[in-house]
């Protein structure tokens, strides 16, 4: 359990670029490097956290973790992957954000975003070659990734992602999955994920009960990941803050390491000022427990289903979608948000061909990167 903290801490300093980077970082850390997670099962994994609400890189390092090590090694994951970030927001909330604007932490985050690049780059590499071998998938990937990038959002995700369930289920039928494996829901966690949404809004609540509860039902609600969090805490938390503080905090999370959703660390420190720690704790936990509850009461069922010939062929489908929501992330944010010029460019393509061909590990690229950003 503590090695799977440390190695979820480690990448929690470093993983700038949001959902997309995170998933590039677990790909070659956890599937690659120490072989935690077979990469079939990674990227059914992935296509479940898709579907459910919250912050699917979170799911995945919490399910990641929960391979390795059981629930307490899910849990290490979380509070690893996630410590840094609650840390820096707080501290935000706590002392301001005048530090964040300071030319030096500019620089280093224009480096790490650019790294961020180079890191979803190489999980498209590697993932295409294990999920678009054929022409069938390529074109699934491929039309994905048109499709997000001309009508951007959560409901054309959703529209992409069941089309190619249904092009695999049809055209991918001879997908070698033979298993009838038997689908075991669990039921006491989906019962909690059930409870807590109906009871808590219900009671008569302490302060901090209260921010948890709007937490919570802002993460057991939000689909596709922390950009659509803003307009959902902004109806149930709006009237308790200025609205430049929800924007500021928002602004503040684009640059951090880690889940966006460490956004709500800031702001339950803002809603709760005479007990900002108290208040951080209670929102951070709440908006991440719906979705790993419903990722612990699905996965085994999902991995069922995915086992049976019948729907191999749309889980095929599903991960070849995948791969083409990686690639249209990779436009839209981390290369609009990344590549300011030429050099930019120039500087991620030779950290793709040093991450590639010359096997340079990610802690010696990462301080190479963060010294770019002051070059560029």
């Amino acid at each position: 359990m503590l090695q799977v903290f440390w190695q979820f801490f480690k990448l929690g300093w470093l993983s700038f670029g949001g959902p997309a980077a995170h998933i590039g970082y677990f790909q070659r850390q956890f599937v690659q490097q120490l072989g935690w997670m077979p990469q079939p099962q990674f990227a059914s994994t992935l296509a479940l956290c898709q579907f459910l609400p919250g912050p699917a890189s979170s799911q995945l390092g919490f399910a990641i973790g929960y391979q390795k090590a059981g629930l307490f090694g899910g849990l290490a994951a979380f509070i690893g992957f996630t410590l840094p970030s609650f840390l820096l927001m707080l501290a935000l909330a706590l002392l301001g954000s005048h530090w964040t604007n300071q030319p030096a932490a500019l620089a280093i985050v224009t480096g790490l975003k650019l790294f961020a690049l180079v890191v979803v780059a190489d999980a498209i590499l590697t993932m295409s070659k294990q999920f678009c071998r054929q022409q069938i998938t390529l074109t699934i990937a491929i039309i994905t990734a048109a499709l997000l990038w001309l009508l951007p959002g959560i409901g054309m995700q959703f529209i992409a992602l069941l089309g190619a369930a249904v092009a695999g289920m049809l055209l991918l039928k001879s997908t070698p999955h033979q298993t009838k494996a038997p689908l075991t829901i669990q039921w006491p966690f989906l019962g909690l994920f059930m409870g807590l949404l109906i009871i808590m809004p219900l009671l008569s609540l302490t302060d901090s009960a209260a921010v948890f509860a709007d937490f919570y039902q802002t993460g057991s609600l939000v689909f596709g990941g922390g950009h659509v969090v803003l307009p959902l805490l902004q109806d149930s938390i709006g009237s308790e803050l200025p609205a430049n503080t929800l924007l500021a905090g928002y602004g503040a999370a684009q640059a951090m390491p880690g889940p966006m959703f460490s956004l709500a660390s800031f702001l339950g420190a803002e809603l709760l000022p005479n007990a900002p720690i108290v208040g951080a704790l209670a929102a951070t936990f709440g908006i991440f427990l719906p979705g790993f509850l419903l990722m612990l009461a699905l996965q085994n069922s999902w991995h069922a289903l995915a086992a049976r010939p019948l729907l191999a062929g749309a889980v095929a489908g599903i991960n070849a979608a995948v791969v083409g929501l990686l690639i249209a992330a990779l436009y839209q944010p981390v290369f609009v948000s990344s590549v300011s010029g030429a050099p930019a460019l120039a500087a991620a393509v030779l950290g793709l061909l040093a991450l590639r061909q010359f096997k340079a590990p990610l802690m010696l690229l990462i301080p190479v990167f963060m010294l770019l950003g002051f070059w560029l």
